[in-house]
């Protein structure tokens, strides 16, 4: 155990978007069918975890939290409640700290970024950082990132694939050896260099928190006549997807990019209650898109969030090729014209520097 010096811990770790969308859940976070996602760049969280011993020894979790330099109390609330539900399992030495927790992300907030993925990944990461440094220093990098996503699924389901770079897959497969339930895995190794730098700029529609959360739209999925099918669907697609990603086929990546995004938001319209995330200014985006993709034969393709606000994405060799098109027919269509700029990422770092 250290000493009572307050020590630091950082990690920035990225957002993902996920192609094969994951949308229902059994158990304690564990996915109805499997996912497989792009790992962001630019968009990501940077997390310190400030730790010392306690001044007096007190039963349960002990924090503080800043998100953006403010106090959060709701949040920090939450976070406690995760920290305390994961401790005697996971990390039983929390018991003996006081941490301080401070985060902030490079990202607007309600931006079409998963920032549940990116801020629980990296807290997960800074973690298993603690316990590597306070009781387990023989842990190998396998197992360190294996844990990783483990604990970040148990705070948000998507954060399990974001502690990995590039392409990941969440959720167990019969065709991909070593998937799981329980935590990502890297599918990588053999992904055609065109989607290493695909880009992945995000219009931003609308910047308002969702009438929906992620958390309810999932448990509408119990009772979703559709569900079944679905997670037939979504599993057939990984096969087509893994085949694309190796081959380079970018026709049917955008077949199957388009097709997922467009059926998360069916099965959100047809839950009960139903509901609807997407504005009109994501459908007429949806015809620019697929009418520009007709005219100039370019390969571009969307992709939507549990949200209103469109993922463009097409291969780097293209990008000074289309921006007129993005500049003059997308961008204006956005709020205050904000569109946040992205490609494939390498996945999470550890920060050298004391703190944030």
């Amino acid at each position: 155990m250290s000493n009572s010096l307050e020590q630091t811990i950082t990690w920035q770790c990225p957002s993902n978007l996920a192609i094969v969308k994951y949308w229902g859940k059994y158990g304690r976070q564990l996915p109805k069918n499997a996912s497989l996602s792009m790992t962001l760049d630019a968009a990501k969280s940077i997390t310190s975890v400030k730790w010392k011993n306690k001044e007096q020894k007190t039963k349960g979790i002990s924090i503080d939290f800043l998100f953006e330099g403010k106090t959060n109390p709701h949040f920090e609330l939450k976070l406690e409640r995760f920290l305390a539900s994961i401790s005697d399992e996971y990390f039983p030495f929390l018991n003996d700290l006081h941490l301080s927790i401070i985060s902030k992300n490079t990202f607007p907030h309600s931006s079409g970024i998963a920032s549940s993925a990116s801020a629980m990944g990296a807290l997960s990461l800074c973690l298993c950082s603690l316990e590597k440094e306070l009781a387990n220093p023989n842990m190998t990098k396998e197992y360190f990132f294996k844990k990783a996503s483990l604990i970040a699924r148990l705070g948000s389901g998507s954060a399990s694939r974001s502690v990995f770079g590039n392409w990941v897959m969440w959720g167990e497969h019969s065709d991909v050896v070593y998937s799981s339930d329980e935590y990502a895995i890297s599918v990588a190794e053999n992904v055609h260099p065109i989607f290493n730098t695909l880009q992945n700029d995000i219009f931003i529609i609308s910047a308002g928190e969702k009438s929906v959360s992620s958390s309810a739209g999932h448990q509408l999925m119990e009772n979703n006549p559709f569900a079944p099918a679905r997670y037939q669907q979504a599993n057939q697609r990984i096969t087509e997807l893994l085949k694309s990603l190796e081959s380079g086929d970018f026709k049917t990546f955008s077949h199957i990019a388009e097709a997922e995004a467009l059926t998360l938001h069916a099965l959100m319209m047809c839950s009960e209650p139903s509901y609807t995330l997407l504005e009109p200014n994501s459908l007429e985006m949806v015809k620019r898109v697929k009418a520009y993709r007709n005219k100039s034969n370019l390969p571009l393709c969307f992709s939507f969030d549990a949200g209103p606000n469109l993922h463009l994405l097409y291969p780097e060799e293209i990008k000074n090729k289309i921006q007129d098109f993005l500049d003059n027919e997308l961008k204006p269509l956005c709020q205050n014209q904000l569109v946040i700029h992205d490609k494939t990422g390498n996945g999470p770092k550890k920060l050298s520097h004391n703190g944030i």
